[in-house]
């Protein structure tokens, strides 16, 4: 999978990947909005995607060929997404932000890292979420949202 210079940006939070890499209700769905937009993501996404797959099987939701397939398909992934890095401004930008809105650590960084993507100046920028929580947060500080749920 490589990137698609035709298709437009937008900023995928992990909620809204796995489902590209494990078989889940919302996978059809997420893999439509994949043909259209080609992944923004955060610098810790890579992370929470895997520890999803291997929480699913430990938990006994997916078998040993599922979680093997689950990885391969996520490392095809990683080859089409551009990543925003840790810095000093995403890290300040998720201080402002959990001021405001009632989010976890790691959805805070999600929502920080796609602000410094956009220049602060998300208007006519989308983000896909599986997450109502941030998605909600998303909407708010002006996203066009594509919920997954």
């Amino acid at each position: 999978m490589t990137r698609d210079s035709r298709k437009t940006l937008a900023f995928w939070d992990s909620s809204a990947l796995v489902p590209l890499c494990v078989q889940q209700t919302n996978s059809s769905r997420a893999g439509a909005e994949f043909r259209t937009f080609s992944p923004v993501v955060w610098w810790g996404t890579r992370v929470e995607i895997q520890s999803a797959i291997y929480r699913l099987y430990r938990e006994k939701a997916i078998s040993g060929a599922a979680k093997i397939h689950a990885v391969s398909r996520l490392a095809s992934l990683i080859s089409s997404w551009r990543e925003i890095l840790p810095a000093d401004e995403v890290r300040m930008a998720a201080l402002e932000i959990l001021e405001k809105y009632p989010l976890r650590a790691a959805d805070t960084w999600q929502l920080a890292a796609s602000l410094i993507w956009c220049d602060q100046h998300p208007a006519r920028r989308t983000f896909i979420s599986a997450d109502r929580r941030l998605a909600t947060a998303a909407r708010s500080v002006g996203f066009t949202v594509v919920e997954l749920t």
